[in-house]
């Protein structure tokens, strides 16, 4: 197994931390962003709670539909979120990520953190921590994903739940 190294993005988005913390706790707002470009997110059944666990899909065309669990850790409002994360089948049982399809070094019981500060008049910075990647490809996509994951979340924090089309 290669080096080991934690995958950190930060973002500002302009929007007050209640609209961030919300978009990463309420079940209607998860299924608005989560997912890379390309996925959907059909499935957000959220227990954001110290011992909880919420269980989330990501669904595409090509690549089907993809299941995982939150096991949350930390639940401090407007702050911190911290969760493992784990690939899981439809009813939120931790599968081996191999089995699924992927590289060996796919992270299983993965610890993962997600921040939030305010850092001004309706503007947030969250920086989001996935501990102890194994360098190369896959961490490589893993912060691809989770890049546009987060522009998708910008998007969705930006605007009104109510405009689009009438």
């Amino acid at each position: 197994m290669g080096k080991k190294r934690d995958l950190v993005v930060a973002r500002v988005f302009d929007a007050p931390i209640e609209r961030l913390w919300n978009a990463w706790t309420e079940p209607e707002d998860v299924r608005r962003w989560w997912g890379p470009d390309g996925f959907t997110c059909p499935l957000a059944e959220m227990n954001v709670r110290e011992g909880g666990t919420s269980l989330v899909a990501m669904h595409s065309p090509e690549h089907g539909r993809h299941y995982s669990t939150w096991h949350y850790r930390t639940v401090a409002p407007l702050e911190r979120l911290a969760f493992i994360h784990n690939l899981a089948d439809a009813d939120g049982n931790a599968v081996d990520p191999v089995e699924m399809g992927m590289p060996p070094d796919f992270p299983r019981d993965q610890l993962q953190e997600v921040t939030f500060r305010s850092i001004g008049v309706g503007m947030t910075e969250i920086t989001v921590t996935e501990f102890a990647w194994t360098e190369g490809p896959m961490m490589d996509l893993a912060r691809l994903g989770l890049e546009q994951t987060l522009d998708k979340l910008a998007r969705v924090v930006t605007t009104s739940p109510r405009e689009g089309p009438p």
